[in-house]
């Protein structure tokens, strides 16, 4: 199968640039990489649930959104071009309250203003916890 991926990157390098942003905040590592998805673990712990105690549907978007944007920029020719998200919509179908959920990304549509992605988001018995759609525009840095 041929990569979707136009720069070359390695799990390591993904989890690098990832360090002082919200997404090392809430412990969202990237821990699989294939030629047409990436695949992260989020923990359920203090920085992830909400009040009662349930995994917050907000961090299950942040994940996702996290995903998806890495994913277009990975699909990037132009260093001058950055992915940016337009529109995200989610379905949380499952709580989770401890372990680790884990999210991967696949292309729905790769054009070349506008990218597509689906994301599933598992618990550890993978049970689907949540579906996401995400569109990122690409526009210039300039």
């Amino acid at each position: 199968m041929t990569s979707l991926w136009k720069k070359k990157s390695h799990i390591d390098e993904l989890n690098e640039m990832c360090k002082k942003t919200a997404i090392e905040y809430l412990g969202i590592q990237f821990v699989e990489m294939g030629p047409d998805y990436i695949k992260a673990s989020m923990p359920v712990d203090h920085r992830t649930i909400q009040p009662a105690g349930l995994l917050h549907g907000g961090a299950l978007v942040l994940l996702a959104e996290s995903l998806g944007g890495l994913a277009s920029s990975l699909c990037l020719e132009n260093s001058q071009d950055l992915p940016v998200g337009i529109e995200i919509n989610a379905n949380h179908l499952k709580s989770s309250r401890s372990g680790f959920v884990y999210g991967t990304v696949k292309a729905i549509h790769i054009g070349s203003r506008l990218h597509v992605w689906e994301i599933r988001i598992e618990n550890e018995k993978n049970q689907l916890c949540s579906i996401a759609r995400l569109t990122n525009q690409i526009v210039s840095k300039t």
